[in-house]
C-alpha cells in the first residue's frame, strides 16, 4: 500500500504525532511518502531522511501578542480557505503523476477525497486508471472550544469543522475510545455528537507519541539540566515564552535547557550563564533531558501531553497554555486536576 501522510504546519505537534504513524505503516511494509510544508515537514524529514516527500501549500499564520487570539484567527480565515483550496489542487496534481492507496491528513483541510468531479480524468492513459485513494482526517478536536464570551458560537464552529471532515472517508482520533481514560476529554469525546448518524467512520486509534517505544528507557538517563523547557507553536507567542523563561531563570542556581522547537535552524548551542539554548534535539537527547529533569516547562498542546504521558513525566510538567487558546487552557486544567 502506498500512503501519503501530511501534517498541518502549526507548531510541531501535528508532525510529532505523525512520526509513530509513519513508523507503523513502514513496519507493516507499506510505502510512505511525506507531505507538508515548513518546520513540520522538516521534522518528519529529520526522522525519516530516506523517505520521499512532496511540498504542499505553505501556511504562515501568526498569533496576536496579546491574551486573545479570536481576532487574529478571524483575520486568518480568508488565508485558511485559500490554503485549503491550494492544498486540494496540489493533491490532484500529485495524483495525476502517481497513484496512492491512502491519504492521512492531520488537520490539513484540503486533502479530502478526490473523484472525477474534482477535475481528475477517468484515465491517465488508454489503460491506466487515475487513483481515487481513501482519505483520512486526523484530529483530536471533534468539539471546538472557543474563548469565554464566544462560547455561544461553539455549535457554529463545530458544524463548520464537521463540514470539513465530512469530505473525508474516515476520521481518526488519536486518543483512547473510553472517555474516562481519554487525554483529550470533551474535545475528542463530545457527548452531543451522535456517531451512529454520521456519513463517515470515526475511529479512535489510541494516543500517538514519538516516544511510545520502550527503546528510550533501555539506558541510564543522565543530564546536567534540572529544568528543561520545550517550546513550540506560532510566533510571536513562542518567542515570548522563551524570553519569559530566560528572564525567570537568569542568574539562578538552576541549570536550564531551552529547546526552541526550531528544527530548520542550524544545530548550535547558545550558553548564557546557567541557561543553554538549542534550536532542536534528537529524540534520544530530548528523552534524556526530559526524564532526567526535575521540572519541565512547555505549552499544553495535545501532542506535548501525549509525549509526556508516554514518558511518564506529566507529574513534573508546568504546562503553560498559549494565551487565548481555550483548548490548551482546557487541557492544562485537566492535567492539573489529575495531579
Amino acid at each position: 500500500m502506498k500512503v501519503l501522510i501530511a501534517p498541518l504546519n502549526w507548531g510541531l505537534g501535528h508532525a510529532s504525532r505523525c512520526v509513530p504513524l509513519v513508523q507503523r505503516f513502514l513496519d507493516a511494509g507499506d510505502e510512505v511518502i511525506l507531505g507538508g510544508d515548513g518546520d513540520s515537514l522538516t521534522l518528519l524529514r529529520k526522522h525519516f531522511p530516506k523517505l520521499r516527500y512532496v511540498y504542499l501549500a505553505p501556511l504562515n499564520l501568526r498569533y496576536s501578542k496579546g491574551s486573545r487570539q479570536v481576532f487574529a484567527m478571524l483575520r486568518a480565515m480568508p488565508q485558511l480557505i485559500a490554503w485549503s483550496f491550494k492544498d486540494h489542487a496540489i493533491l490532484k496534481a500529485v495524483l495525476r503523476e502517481e497513484p496512492f492507496d491512502l491519504i492521512v491528513s492531520d488537520n490539513r483541510f484540503g486533502l479530502y477525497s478526490v473523484s472525477p468531479k474534482d477535475g481528475l480524468s477517468a484515465k491517465r492513459s488508454n489503460s491506466e486508471t487515475v487513483c481515487q485513494p481513501k482519505a483520512v482526517y486526523m484530529t483530536h478536536q471533534l468539539h471546538i472550544m472557543l474563548p469565554k464570551g464566544w462560547r455561544w458560537l461553539e455549535p457554529v464552529a463545530e458544524r463548520l469543522h464537521k463540514r470539513i471532515y465530512s469530505r473525508f472517508d474516515e476520521v481518526w482520533v488519536p486518543d483512547f475510545e473510553e472517555k474516562e481514560k481519554s487525554l483529550s476529554g470533551e474535545m475528542g469525546h463530545p457527548s452531543h455528537l451522535r456517531f451512529g448518524h454520521l456519513p463517515f467512520t470515526i475511529e479512535y486509534i489510541g494516543p500517538l507519541s514519538r516516544f511510545e517505544t520502550t527503546r528510550y528507557r533501555d539506558h541510564e538517563i543522565t543530564t546536567p539540566y534540572n529544568i528543561v523547557a520545550v517550546l513550540s507553536g506560532l510566533e510571536p507567542q513562542r518567542t515570548m515564552l522563551e524570553k519569559e523563561i530566560v528572564a525567570r531563570y537568569t542568574d539562578k542556581k538552576d541549570q536550564v535547557l531551552i529547546v526552541q522547537g526550531l528544527p530548520s535552524r542550524p544545530n548550535t548551542r547558545i550558553k548564557r550563564g546557567n541557561i543553554t539554548i538549542v534550536p532542536y534535539l534528537s529524540d534520544n537527547e530530548l528523552v534524556a533531558a526530559l526524564t532526567g529533569a526535575q521540572r519541565i516547562i512547555a505549552r499544553s498542546g495535545y501532542s506535548t501531553i501525549m509525549d509526556f504521558q508516554a514518558l511518564d513525566v506529566l507529574d513534573k510538567a508546568e504546562l503553560i497554555p498559549t494565551p487565548g487558546q481555550p483548548e490548551q487552557e482546557y487541557l492544562a486544567e485537566r492535567i492539573r486536576d489529575d495531579k
